[in-house]
């Protein structure tokens, strides 16, 4: 049934490059805990994971020790809260307790869905959640947030950027004290998907079945050592094709993982997200990858090209190997979290201007970038709109994910520790926006939104 080479070669992934399952993350609708009654409602909630999700772990745990394949995270995620928070009224910081209490209870790493999704307008409750943010992630542990400002098909609500800029300064103020590490559970998006299993932009969509399971896996250990065993003449297309054919390997992992887990769980398997997602431990870095392609260090001249190849790369290997394969699905580059990362942001080589460049071929974003604790929020705004104006007229997912240092300034470091890693203060543009930002109203949708 598989080929002994296949396997020793499997085998070789993940005893030296760093080749895991980086989470099996089960979504879960909440749309029937919904209740006009507050307290009554965070009570379903509740009930609800602890009965789909209980055995999430133990699972996990349990295919792990049969293959031999890491689990990193087990997490969950679940409907947007603010659409509960609009039936009930109510503090809505009641219902990220009822999260933080599940996962707790279940033993998950995060649980993520304390989420509105407003590109186009505030509905009911959305408005009180994104006010509640700050508060939300200060007093829970595993607890995620996300908002979703724009798309392509809507344009851009300036006024949730607007106020999304003063609501993570306001988060990371409220966590100075542990590394600022609420920005760090908040993300802004553009075009946010409704299977992604990454936190901290994981929300359960109104489009996806009742509960699902699905897994995101990682391997650019594997890829890097995959090209280093390459010479250094091979043309690109050559490499590509290699890149291509490893991800197609490293997915298939993620696919038999994923259809047992969710057959365990007496779920439905949802998809698989390939993305190469670095973690600070020497060998599983991004980065690392577009230097073996053959950059001197991330952030040359260069750089967004071999990034480019790589995504493309990726997708396409992966979409072979799944039954489903969707979430972000290509590279990522959150700075904190990969160690080639960390050092061209320490060495000036990779700045936030390249970055932004980036951003327009990888799978996310200005993701896990520590920014200097003076940035005011409509600095912050600013750089979300940017952003998000990649991800509309491109008609591709984008995000930020800043963390403003709080009481630090550029060169010095926060260090968030485990997957989260570490990362120095980097440098932004200090002219103002503030007339641009307070002017509010909607960037209207590009041509190419009008596809019907």
């Amino acid at each position: 049934m598989y080929d002994v080479k296949d396997i020793m070669e499997t085998i070789s992934m993940i005893r030296d490059n760093n080749l895991d399952i980086r989470t099996t993350t089960m979504g879960i609708s909440l749309i029937e805990c919904a209740d006009t009654d507050i307290d009554k409602s965070c009570t379903k909630v509740y009930d609800k994971i602890c009965r789909l999700a209980g055995d999430l772990v133990s699972v996990g745990e349990d295919i792990s020790a049969k293959y031999g394949i890491p689990i990193v995270n087990k997490r969950v995620s679940v409907t947007p809260i603010s659409m509960l928070a609009g039936v009930s009224g109510g503090d809505p910081v009641k219902y990220a307790k009822a999260l933080d209490r599940a996962a707790h209870t279940i033993g998950i790493n995060f649980i993520g869905g304390y989420s509105a999704l407003v590109h186009k307008g505030f509905s009911a409750g959305d408005m009180e959640l994104i006010e509640s943010i700050p508060r939300a992630l200060a007093e829970t542990e595993f607890v995620c947030s996300s908002v979703n400002i724009g798309s392509t098909r809507a344009g851009i609500n300036m006024d949730a950027v607007r106020k999304m800029g003063a609501i993570i300064r306001e988060t990371a103020e409220l966590t100075k004290d542990d590394q600022c590490m609420g920005a760090a559970k908040l993300v802004v998006f553009c075009n946010a998907v409704e299977d992604n299993p990454f936190m901290a932009g994981a929300f359960h969509g109104t489009g996806e079945a009742d509960h699902v399971l699905s897994v995101g896996v990682s391997g650019p250990g594997v890829v890097r050592s995959v090209l280093a065993g390459m010479p250094k003449d091979a043309p690109l297309d050559e490499v590509s094709e290699v890149i291509k054919k490893t991800a197609f390997k490293i997915t298939r992992v993620g696919q038999l993982v994923g259809s047992e887990a969710a057959e365990r769980l007496k779920t439905q398997f949802g998809i698989v997200d390939l993305s190469l997602a670095p973690t600070p431990a020497i060998g599983d870095s991004v980065a690392h990858i577009l230097e073996e392609i053959g950059l001197e260090q991330c952030g040359a001249h260069g750089t967004t090209a071999a990034l480019a190849m790589l995504n493309d790369a990726v997708k396409k290997g992966g979409v072979m190997a799944s039954s489903s394969v969707g979430g972000l699905s290509g590279a990522f580059i959150p700075v904190s979290e990969d160690a080639g990362m960390i050092d061209a942001a320490r060495e000036g080589t990779l700045s936030i201007e390249k970055l932004e460049a980036m951003t327009a071929v990888c799978s996310v974003g200005l993701d896990m970038i520590v920014v200097p604790g003076d940035t005011t929020a409509d600095v912050i705004s600013a750089i979300i709109a940017d952003e998000a104006a990649i991800g509309m007229v491109n008609s591709k997912t984008t995000a930020v994910r800043l963390i403003p240092a709080i009481g630090l300034a550029e060169g010095e470091e926060l260090n968030f520790g485990g997957l989260l890693g570490y990362g120095p203060v980097m440098p932004l543009r200090t002219k103002s926006p503030s007339v641009m930002i307070a002017r509010g109203g909607r960037i209207p949708a590009p041509l190419q939104s009008l596809k019907n």
